[in-house]
């Protein structure tokens, strides 16, 4: 089974990690804060603005992962958020110590969350980088791709990408958040991202773009007042946990019932990242990584069904997100093994196709592109790995286009079918 490369760690990957001598580098945390002084829109100081952005799965616009942001905001202590999607909406509003917040729905959506944080305080971790005392090369090392460094602790691992002209934020990847940044457009003596997107598993990708993004010349004062704040238990806070916490939250059994596999691994390492709401119920499960992608569905699918303790913070019910990690011991049946297409069974079934964008001089290089496949029973695509030996940013030329690639379901005995398939790319 191939192991699911998400579009954003490819991204991340394969950005320039260059190595440089000692002189060389710069701190990370300075790198940082230096990328946010130049396009975060809420830092004290910065021109009040009024912004719009809507959100949608560019994969999938008719699902779920759909929501439109609009903020009023004047400084860091008086401001007006208010979030509309389907099954959550909410209105936020802070004057200095007061703060209302009305919400429709019990539960923020993790997802919805990470592109909140993206937009507002791009880099949420920037206390614990500069608590890290981390360096990375200097900017521009990476010639025209952007330059990453690559922090590993005991319990996260933090890529961060700037591109080299100004120093801007490119790309963001940690244990639940992950974002891109794109599109950068002056406002004021900022550069902001207008278009941010992420993909939180394999063929589901989402962006949001800023729709407006103007100065607020003329505010309405009346529109920031807050006459009586909303009490602590009154609203939605949602805190990191670590796994052991969530264990110790669980009211059924965490043990996994591991299925047969046709192929692969029988026994290795999966991740799930978890987000549950104040009742205690598991709400989203996101795959982060497993050593025999057959079993990363499966997992979902029973941690879904974990009951928790409902979770409290200083006397008051929080909503908690989780990285949970696994070793599984699998038995194996042959007979589960996934049909293989060609090239050609794989093009027949696709009604949507995107040709890939090589890099320069990769024609002289190589006459055609192979890459793996794997395609679920619906048709969405869910994972790629290189078929031969290739350069990296060859590669993910290649995986970006394919991941776009929209199928109709594989038919075996009339039931449809996950396969896997080769696809082969020109180099023209």
């Amino acid at each position: 089974m191939i192991k699911y490369i998400p579009a954003l760690c490819a991204l991340l990957i394969s950005a320039m990690i260059a190595s440089a001598a000692p002189g060389d580098n710069a701190k990370v945390s300075d790198l940082a804060e230096h990328a946010l002084k130049q396009s975060q829109l809420t830092l004290p100081g910065s021109r009040p603005f009024h912004l719009q952005a809507t959100l949608v799965e560019t994969t999938n616009p008719k699902s779920e992962y759909q929501a439109k942001i609009e903020e009023f905001w004047l400084s860091p202590t008086k401001w007006r958020r208010t979030i509309e999607s389907p099954g959550f909406s909410q209105t936020l509003i802070v004057d200095g110590d007061r703060v209302s917040e009305k919400n429709v729905g019990d539960y923020f959506p993790w997802w919805l969350s990470e592109f909140v944080t993206a937009m507002f305080d791009p880099i949420p971790m920037l206390d614990r980088l500069k608590q890290s005392n981390s360096e990375m090369p200097k900017l521009g090392t990476g010639g025209a791709m952007p330059t990453c460094s690559d922090l590993r602790t005991r319990t996260d691992r933090w890529v961060i990408c700037f591109e080299g002209n100004h120093g801007l934020l490119d790309s963001i990847f940690m244990k639940g958040y992950g974002a891109e940044f794109k599109d950068y457009k002056k406002f004021g003596d900022k550069h902001v991202a207008r278009t941010i997107e992420n993909d939180p598993e394999p063929g589901t990708h989402l962006q949001a773009k800023i729709t407006e993004l103007s100065e607020l010349t003329r505010p309405d004062e009346q529109s920031f007042a807050v006459t009586e704040s909303t009490p602590p238990e009154g609203r939605l806070k949602t805190i990191r946990i670590d796994e052991d916490a969530v264990r110790n939250l669980a009211v059924n059994s965490t043990e996994i019932d591991w299925p047969t596999v046709g192929e692969g691994l029988t026994t290795g390492g999966c991740a799930v990242y978890i987000s549950a709401d104040r009742k205690g119920r598991v709400r989203e499960v996101w795959p982060s990584g497993c050593d025999n992608a057959g079993l990363q569905d499966p997992l979902r699918d029973q941690v879904k069904q974990w009951k928790l303790k409902p979770p409290v913070s200083n006397g008051s019910p929080v909503q908690i997100h989780s990285l949970v990690t696994f070793t599984f011991h699998a038995g194996q049946d042959k007979s589960k093994a996934l049909p293989q297409l060609s090239d050609a069974d794989a093009r027949k079934l696709a009604f949507y196709t995107v040709d890939p964008i090589f890099p320069p001089g990769t024609s002289g290089k190589l006459k055609e592109v192979i890459v793996n496949i794997s395609v679920d029973q619906t048709g969405k695509f869910t994972g790629g790995g290189p078929a031969l030996e290739m350069p990296n940013d060859v590669f993910f030329a290649a995986l970006k286009a394919v991941s776009q690639w929209r199928f109709n379901p594989y038919m075996l005995n009339g039931k449809p079918q996950y396969f896997h398939a080769t696809v082969t790319f020109p180099v023209k």
